[in-house]
């Protein structure tokens, strides 16, 4: 395998049967989100980065909103610390300069914090839950950002 997988960004009509095999895995599965929760009307209109090995199968995926927020971020747990997650976001980070925006949010799941910490987002607020998970709210502002963190 190699060490990083080839990372695409597609809309929704190209990224969907992938990433749901991705986010299923990891979020409704490992995670125990409820389907419900899981699925919404935003995927239609987001950007999705896929990250995918030498075979074309799906290992990770993330997703840009138009507003701004960075989300669903999700890698397989056999890909987890080979730098997919960074790919996925550097990824997503540089559409979102392409579109013009200004600043990134998320809400990071609280043991997450360092990785988006390493990427220059920094915590604003209070933990919070969703989805039954502790979050906290982060931000970036892309004048700061450089890709090669």
């Amino acid at each position: 395998m190699p060490e990083i997988p080839i990372i695409q960004v597609l809309d929704w009509n190209q990224a969907e049967a992938r990433a749901r095999t991705v986010r299923d895995a990891v979020f409704v599965v490992e995670q125990k989100v409820p389907v419900e929760l899981e699925w919404d009307e935003w995927d239609a209109r987001c950007d999705h980065a896929l990250a995918l090995d030498a075979q074309s199968n799906p290992v990770g995926t993330a997703r840009l909103l138009p507003d701004g927020h960075l989300g669903r971020m999700a890698v397989v747990a056999e890909w987890r610390g080979r730098g997919v997650g960074r790919a996925l976001a550097q990824a997503l980070l540089q559409k979102a300069r392409e579109r013009g925006m200004l600043r990134i949010v998320l809400h990071a799941q609280t043991h997450a914090t360092g990785f988006y910490r390493k990427l220059g987002f920094e915590v604003f607020g209070a933990e919070f839950e969703e989805a039954g998970i502790a979050h906290i709210a982060m931000s970036l502002a892309l004048s700061e950002w450089r890709n090669d963190r």
